[in-house]
């Protein structure tokens, strides 16, 4: 059933809101009974004037900032708000006897179907007693800064609108950085791998956490991590290119502990880089071997099929750029048997506020101990929901 037509013209006549309809260029293209009364013309004598030629102030100052609250709609495709301005009115019953009024400017923008400004609402909001809060023996001074007061105020709201949408512009880059940054893993001839990331609560949807699965042209596969200080996109673009460094170091050095020693080198040069941790694995399938080196990360954990779980942790040097003088980072390897699992994490996996990181390392070694041999999608699920909250969180299960 259709719903019954609206008569959206009738409503702006009815309102009880002055408002006038003006194009991209400020001519007044309507103006609605309440405009109508409130400035004792009638319609015929308002549409196709300039709105400031229609409305000349006495007080430069007001019309100046009436002006910048239209530029700004008109550039920022936004609603603002002007500054308050007076405009006294006629009492009814006393001809030639005008009394004190104020009013709040509000600009709201109408887009066409290709999001430019095609019309703005310009709407007059009387604050006429807030201004008069205090009694009628309230000063001139008292009054305005009651009307200062009110402008910062809505001034503020305006700064709180402005930064809630650069957020939610922000966080649509950074899905789309996700999407570049952080792809799903490459096919593996030999085994099977699953990757999650879950951003903090409240954070941008990529910050400083990466993974990185891809198999080397020699056969074996390379698996690495990383968490660069920080959150939001200034850390989303220190990780995407830390990540991508240590990939392609990887492919042309002689193991981990060589693309780890590259990749610090690098750090030291790009801001917000040092501190950086990163873990990187080689798996040779065909030698049923690990060789890894951290770069002051959490140790990888190896689940064997029997549930007992290691933690390799023979290889760890300090984060990226911490040490005054670069040194060769220690490499180590490890064996394990058909069906273990390899699982890779940053420190949002383990770390609890005011908890040792022992314990989160022990309830990590428990949940593969009971889960290890499971299905690896349905495992990095499991694994994900044991993370923090309060830091972001990248997991990489591979079945061995």
């Amino acid at each position: 059933m259709r719903e019954p037509g609206i008569d959206y013209h009738a409503i702006f006549e009815a309102s009880p809101s002055a408002m006038l309809v003006l194009n991209s260029v400020l001519v007044i293209l309507d103006a609605n009974r309440s405009y109508q009364n409130l400035v004792a013309r009638n319609r015929d004598e308002l549409i196709g004037q300039y709105v400031f030629d229609a409305f000349p102030q006495d007080d430069e100052s007001e019309m100046e900032d009436l002006k910048a609250s239209l530029r700004r709609v008109l550039e920022s495709h936004d609603q603002d708000v002007a500054g308050p301005i007076r405009h006294d009115l006629e009492e009814p019953d006393r001809p030639g006897v005008f009394a004190e009024r104020y009013w709040s400017p509000i600009n709201a923008p109408v887009l066409d179907s290709d999001g430019q400004v095609a019309l703005i609402v310009h709407r007059l909001e009387e604050i006429t007693d807030l201004v008069r809060a205090g009694g009628p023996d309230a000063d001139h001074q008292s009054r305005q800064m009651k009307l200062e007061l009110y402008s910062r105020s809505r001034e503020l709201q305006q700064v709180n609108e402005r930064l809630r949408q650069t957020n939610a512009r922000e966080r649509q880059i950074a899905l789309a950085l996700q999407d570049s940054m952080l792809p799903a893993p490459q096919a593996l001839a030999h085994h099977q791998a699953a990757v999650r990331y879950r951003p903090a609560v409240h954070a941008l949807n990529v910050c400083g956490d990466w993974y990185d699965v891809t198999q080397l042209p020699n056969g074996k596969y390379a698996v690495a991590v990383g968490d660069v200080v920080g959150h939001g996109l200034a850390a989303a673009g220190v990780m995407g290119q830390l990540r991508s460094a240590l990939s392609a170091a990887i492919r042309v050095v002689g193991g981990p502990a060589s693309a780890l020693d590259g990749l610090d080198m690098y750090a030291r040069s790009v801001d917000g880089a040092l501190s950086t941790t990163a873990v990187q694995t080689i798996i040779a399938w065909a030698d049923h071997r690990i060789t890894y080196s951290s770069a002051g990360h959490p140790p990888p954990a190896l689940a064997d099929p029997d549930g007992t779980v290691r933690f390799l942790d023979q290889a760890t040097d300090p984060p990226l750029g911490a040490s005054m003088e670069h040194t060769p980072r220690p490499q180590a390897s490890a064996t394990y048997a058909d069906g273990a699992t390899l699982v890779l994490y940053t420190d949002g996996l383990i770390e609890r506020r005011g908890e040792d990181i022992d314990q989160g390392l022990q309830r990590l070694a428990d949940h593969l101990a009971r889960h290890g041999n499971g299905e690896v999608e349905a495992l990095a699920d499991a694994l994900i929901d044991l993370s923090s909250a309060t830091d972001d969180t990248a997991v990489v299960v591979v079945r061995l």
